[in-house]
């Protein structure tokens, strides 16, 4: 099977916005659909933190993409009328450079070498591999969780290029809670003894710190609605239970244990670090002397929808208020849809059924 995945080569040196910069830096994106002559029908999507390029299937890669229901030939991110790009985020370790990559200067991994990362490098990033491409101007930007605070950047820092947005489970800067959240993942992972500051290996990754890491996450991208309806109090059968008298009982701790064993050793825990941090950093107010309304107001575009979940708990609804709030204001035509989903942050992945309308429907009445 071929790689339906391309690379595009940074500028050389691509410099950082906390300073420092990358020589022989690249990212890796997928793109499905036709460019148009004038190559006004492009849509670039933006990632959350884990995710690489494939979101969706295509002739060189069939394989199932992580938003397979949404992007596709007569799906709502209509591959017969788009030419739809994702990226995956600078920083990351699924084909762009990060802290997993080659330091050319050195021969050796970055690991913490890697230059400060922020979700503004991000967006400068995936603007590089859209310019590249040939595209002035993209008739729609979309961001997902993560991805839709890069977005945020790259209207900020690239004005007059993204016609239309759609803002899908984000915030215009972290609250208390996830900082929170994030800080006790980054934390897990940091005092897991094999971490050893950045310069584990494969047979000695950090895999208990890993582990804690993505439960905890996973515990924040559902909702209590969720979980009392999928698991209740249902315990595992005895043959099930470890003789551990404080090891697994219930089925919930099952899951969370198998849906972190799918994650640890397929995810560079020093990226992980890296983009976590970033997600902290970003802040919309930076921009507006400290009104995040203000620096909203920075943003430049014709249309927008704004989608958030009341079950977020990650990213509350609130915030997709905010959002919505201050690029109306700033005179862009906002359309506003909260979900009442029980799936929590992760909803977007998985409540097709909900979202696809609302974002199909809008790439309609473009």
């Amino acid at each position: 099977m071929a790689d339906a995945r391309c690379y595009h080569n940074l500028p050389s040196p691509f410099p950082m916005k906390r300073g420092g910069e990358l020589h022989g830096g690249h990212v890796a994106y997928e793109t499905w659909g036709t460019l148009d002559p004038d190559a006004g029908n492009a849509i670039l999507i933006l990632t959350g933190l884990s995710p690489n390029a494939h979101a969706a299937s295509s002739e060189t890669d069939p394989s199932p993409g992580w938003w397979e229901r949404m992007l596709g030939p007569d799906k709502p991110i209509d591959t017969n009328r788009w030419y739809v790009v994702c990226v995956n985020a600078l920083g990351s370790d699924k084909g762009s450079t990060g802290p997993d990559s080659i330091n050319p200067d050195t021969g050796e991994r970055y690991r913490l070498d890697f230059p400060e990362l922020t979700l503004e490098d991000v967006a400068n990033a995936a603007h590089a591999v859209v310019e590249g491409l040939g595209i002035e101007r993209l008739a729609c930007l979309i961001g997902c969780s993560m991805g839709g605070m890069a977005a945020l950047g790259y209207m900020l820092h690239h004005p007059g290029t993204v016609r239309a947005h759609i803002s899908v489970d984000t915030a215009p800067q972290a609250q208390p809670f996830a900082i929170a959240i994030r800080s006790l993942q980054r934390e897990s992972i940091r005092l897991d003894r094999n971490w050893n500051e950045g310069r584990y290996t494969e047979d000695t990754y950090p895999e208990r710190g890993m582990n804690i890491a993505r439960k905890l996450g996973v515990i924040t991208y559902r909702s209590a609605m969720e979980w009392n309806g999928r698991f209740a109090r249902i315990k595992l059968d005895p043959e099930e239970r470890p003789s551990d008298p404080f090891g697994f009982e219930f089925q919930v701790e099952s899951y969370l244990q198998a849906h972190a064993r799918k994650f640890v050793h397929h995810f560079d825990p020093n990226c992980y670090l890296y983009l976590s941090r970033a997600s902290d950093w970003f802040d919309v107010a930076e921009y507006g002397g400290g009104s995040v309304h203000e620096g909203l107001k920075r943003i430049c575009i014709e249309h927008a929808l704004v989608i958030g979940v009341t079950t977020d708990i990650l990213f509350p609804l609130e915030q997709q208020e905010q959002i919505a709030k201050g690029l109306e204001d700033a005179g862009a035509k906002v359309e506003f849809v909260a979900l009442d989903s029980p799936q929590g942050h992760d909803a977007f992945l998985v409540d097709i059924e909900h979202y696809g309308p609302a974002i199909g429907g809008f790439l309609d009445r473009l």
